[in-house]
C-alpha cells in the first residue's frame, strides 16, 4: 500500500489525484492540505479518512475541526501544518499541488524526510531549483513531474541509458489567443483568457497559458528537472495538445509521448511509477485527429516567454522576481484591476528594478517575493 499526502487537495490537480486514488485500491490517503475550502475538505476527509488534514488559515482550520469533530482526523494549519504533514512517518509520496512559492519549504521538508515528490508546483524549481535538486540527490529522493509536458519528457527519457540529449521539445497549445495580434489582445477580457481550447485547469494556470508565461515557467522547471541548458530547450506550439513533449537524442531520433489532453494520465504515472495501468478515459484516435501541426511561438505578441528566458539566463533571484510579478499581475487581472496585456509589462518593470542575488537562500527567495509585491504596489498598478 502506497501512502499519499496531497498538498492542495481541493484544487484542480488535487481533486484529480483523488480520482486516481479512488480507482486504485493500493493507494491510500494519509494527509490532505488545502487553502480555505473547508466544505470540500470535509467531503474529502469523510471519503478518504486521512490521519491529518491541514488548512492554510487557523480560522479555516477551526471551522474544519467543528465540521469533522466526530472523526479522529488531526487538523493542523499554516506552514507549520504543511511541514508536519511532509514529515509524517505514514507517508511515502507527497503530491505538491499548491500554487506559488508556498511550496518550497514543504518540498524541502519532504525531501529531508525521504519522501518521493510528485511535483505539480512548478514555482518550487523555478525559484529554488538550485537548492531542491542537489538536496534531492543527496537524500536519494525521486522527483516525479506531474505537469503533462514534464511528465512526457520524463517518459521519453525512460531507457535512454547513456544516450545524450540534443534538445527537449517542450510543446505549448498556444492558449486561447494563439494567432492573435497585439492589437487584438488589447481588447481581450478576463473571460476570453479563461477559455482554454484544450485543457481544464485552475484560473491562474489558464491565464498563464494565455500569456505564454506558463511555458516560460516550464522552461525554467525543465532546466532543473532534466539537467539541460536553456539553449537545449525549444518551445514548440502544438495547437492540438496531442504530443505532450518530446526528447531529441544526439543521433537525431525524437521520442515523444502522445495522448489526449487529460491531466489524470501524468498524475497516475507519477503515483504508480514505473507501473502503467488502465485508465477510464477514451483512447487516442489518430484517425479522428487527422493532422498534428507545429509552429514557432510568437514572442513578439507574447513577450512573457522571452522574459522567462531572460530571467533564467540571469539566474539567482531573478526567476523569483519573474514568478512573483506574474503571480501578482494575474491576481490583479482576476480582480478586474488590470488588462491582460499589462501582465508582461508588470513582469518586465519588476525585473528591471531588481538587484540580483547570485545564490539566494530560501529566506532570500521569499524576501525577494515580498519585495517584488511591494515594488509593484508602490507603482500604483491596479489601484
Amino acid at each position: 500500500m502506497k501512502k499519499v499526502a496531497i498538498l492542495g487537495s481541493t484544487g484542480s490537480i488535487g481533486t484529480q489525484t483523488l480520482e486516481i486514488i479512488r480507482n486504485n485500491h493500493d493507494l491510500c490517503v494519509t494527509a490532505l492540505a488545502a487553502g480555505q475550502n473547508t466544505e470540500l475538505m470535509e467531503k474529502q476527509i469523510r471519503e478518504f479518512r486521512p490521519l491529518v488534514a491541514g488548512m492554510w488559515s487557523e480560522t479555516a482550520a477551526a471551522d474544519l475541526r467543528t465540521r469533522v469533530q466526530d472523526l479522529s482526523v488531526k487538523v493542523v494549519s499554516g506552514m507549520d501544518g504543511l511541514l508536519e504533514i511532509c514529515a509524517m512517518r505514514e507517508c511515502d509520496i507527497v503530491v505538491t499541488a499548491v500554487v506559488g512559492m508556498i511550496g518550497i519549504r514543504p518540498t524541502i521538508e519532504a525531501i529531508n524526510n525521504k519522501k518521493t515528490i510528485a511535483l505539480a508546483n512548478k514555482e518550487t524549481l523555478v525559484t529554488a531549483g538550485h537548492i531542491i535538486m542537489p538536496l534531492a540527490e543527496k537524500n536519494g529522493v525521486s522527483i516525479l513531474p506531474v505537469d503533462s509536458e514534464h511528465s512526457a519528457i520524463f517518459q521519453s527519457l525512460q531507457g535512454r541509458a547513456d544516450n545524450k540529449i540534443r534538445r527537449i521539445l517542450l510543446t505549448a497549445s498556444g492558449g486561447p489567443f494563439r494567432g492573435k495580434s497585439r492589437e487584438e489582445l488589447e481588447g481581450m477580457t478576463l473571460v476570453d483568457a479563461l477559455r482554454h481550447p484544450n485543457w481544464s485547469m485552475g484560473k491562474k494556470v489558464t491565464i498563464d497559458s494565455a500569456s505564454l508565461v506558463n511555458k516560460g515557467l516550464e522552461v525554467m522547471e525543465a532546466k532543473w528537472l532534466f539537467d539541460v541548458s536553456l539553449d537545449q530547450i525549444q518551445v514548440v506550439v502544438h495547437p492540438q495538445s496531442i504530443l505532450h513533449s518530446a526528447v531529441e537524442y544526439e543521433d537525431g531520433a525524437v521520442i515523444g509521448q502522445l495522448g489526449l489532453p487529460d491531466m489524470k494520465l501524468p498524475i497516475q504515472y507519477a503515483l504508480l511509477y514505473p507501473q502503467r495501468r488502465p485508465m477510464p478515459m477514451p483512447a487516442l484516435d489518430l484517425f479522428a485527429q487527422a493532422s498534428l501541426t507545429f509552429e514557432a511561438p510568437d514572442t513578439g505578441t507574447f513577450p512573457g516567454l522571452s522574459l522567462a528566458y531572460r530571467a533564467a539566463e540571469c539566474g539567482g533571484s531573478m526567476p523569483a522576481v519573474f514568478n512573483a510579478a506574474n503571480e501578482l499581475a494575474v491576481k490583479l487581472l482576476l480582480e478586474g484591476k488590470i488588462r491582460f496585456v499589462q501582465i508582461p509589462e508588470i513582469i518586465e518593470a519588476a525585473m528591471e528594478q531588481h538587484r540580483v542575488i547570485t545564490d539566494p537562500s530560501v529566506e532570500e527567495i521569499l524576501r525577494t517575493e515580498a519585495e517584488t509585491y511591494a515594488l509593484i504596489k508602490s507603482m500604483g498598478i491596479g489601484q
